[in-house]
């Protein structure tokens, strides 16, 4: 793992630090690559306090360096929003910024963010997927901090009910179902949902429909391509899958909660989501109906495991940041192993170095680890595109269209391949 890593690292320009002057809106403001001092850190809200006491670690440290956070708004596109606004004005507010893994070829293009040298992070720890989806143009411009991949969860005493394995493929996850749904104890159950609601999850859902029927979304050259057998494939499952009953009707207002919430109260038996609801769906204290039932797999796919879009959050440098040394400080220590592995003992969020998931300890922890690290090392990144925003909700709209019986599904395809293709052009 670490010598692919190194090699696929390669052409990276080690120390090398870009200072960029940001979009043409208003006046330039200079960030200083060599500036100490307080620094703030813009990043998601963390429910089980863990980061706040990480950062509470570093400050106790660092009496002169000290790190205040500032939560970004919950959902991705919201915070998205909030950052595009600070870098669009070129603001000296945030210093180390949490960015989505596919954020980080339009924040690096836009010089939002600024390079960073690989020795100082200790690259060759982290998984190869994570990490690829840091770069840009053979430069390192994020950090992998939380990382991921979807994994399947199913009922497991129901299954063993019917004397069944979890599936690996869409015709045997269907075939699962026939034989559970027909139990008295599943009356009024479904059989499937994942996320497929009009917003990222549902893209997310999408490219990870089409990779686990052999296809692409994009090329390596950032080129659609929707008018493939594969992608016809991809969005049949999903279609078909609410055209037949499998998937419940409402689940296209499904976010992650509505679905994990749906899970565990047990209106389903196989569920696609993320390993923090792992412990949720599990737990003892009377919240989750189906606790201690709940058992994960991979993502099924149409021959095989299917491949999962890569999930996980990066930590970059603001171009705009007056103390960026210290800045490049904090997240070498927030996500070197030491931290990391004292980070999963405090939560369930995927961490990004491949030791984690050889700890003995962490592995009696969580059960899932070793789905979980078969499903990162197999799983396939989010488009690095610069538009990647736009290029999601061509994406979101029409997949919902095919979804909810507006649009068929050949006619979806064939919008989302010329629609796009004019974005990725005009880039």
């Amino acid at each position: 793992m670490r010598k692919a890593t190194a090699a696929l690292l390669g052409t990276v320009l080690t120390g090398t630090l870009v200072t960029a002057c940001g979009s043409d809106a208003g006046d330039t403001t200079t960030g200083d690559p060599d500036g100490r001092g307080p620094i703030t850190f813009a990043t998601i809200k963390d429910g089980t306090g863990t980061v706040p006491e990480l950062v509470e670690q570093w400050n106790d440290d660092h009496p002169d360096e000290q790190v205040t956070i500032v939560e970004l708004p919950e959902g991705a596109d919201g915070q998205r929003q909030k950052l595009v606004q600070q870098a669009q004005t070129q603001s000296d507010a945030y210093d180390v910024i949490t960015i989505d893994l596919p954020w980080n070829a339009e924040f690096a293009a836009r010089r939002w963010i600024t390079e960073l040298p690989p020795d100082q992070f200790r690259v060759d720890g982290f998984f190869d997927a994570a990490l690829a989806g840091s770069q840009y143009r053979d430069g390192l411009y994020s950090i992998p901090h939380f990382t991921g991949s979807a994994m399947l969860y199913f009922r497991e005493d129901l299954l063993e009910k019917v004397s069944a394995e979890p599936p690996t493929t869409w015709a045997e996850l269907a075939e699962v179902c026939d034989e559970v749904l027909a139990l008295p104890e599943a009356e009024g159950m479904s059989c499937y949902a994942g996320q497929h609601d009009k917003y990222e999850g549902l893209t997310v859902n999408f490219l990870e429909a089409v990779a686990s029927a052999g296809g692409t979304v994009f090329d390596e050259q950032g080129r659609p391509h929707l008018d493939t057998p594969e992608a016809a494939e991809g969005l049949r499952f999903l279609v078909e899958g609410l055209d037949e009953g499998r998937i419940p009707g409402d689940a296209v207002t499904y976010k992650e909660e509505e679905g994990r919430r749906a899970f565990q109260q047990g209106e389903l038996v196989f569920h696609r989501n993320w390993a923090y609801i792992y412990a949720l769906v599990n737990a003892d204290d009377g919240s989750s109906e189906i606790a201690g039932d709940a058992g994960v797999t991979v993502i099924p796919g149409k021959d095989g495991p299917g491949v999962s879009s890569l999930g996980g959050n990066n930590l970059a440098v603001s171009s705009f940041s007056t103390a960026q040394a210290t800045a490049r400080d904090f997240i070498a220590w927030l996500t070197g192993l030491d931290t990391q592995l004292q980070h999963a003992e405090g939560s369930a969020y995927p961490m990004t170095r491949t030791e984690v998931y050889s700890d003995p300890g962490l592995r009696e922890q969580y059960p899932y680890l070793t789905v979980l690290k078969d499903g990162i090392e197999n799983a396939r990144p989010r488009p690095s595109i610069v538009r990647y925003g736009d290029a999601s909700t061509v994406i979101q709209n029409n997949v919902y269209a095919a979804i909810t019986g507006e649009r068929s599904a050949d006619k979806a395809l064939a919008t989302m391949q010329q629609e796009l293709t004019a974005l990725t052009q005009g880039s």
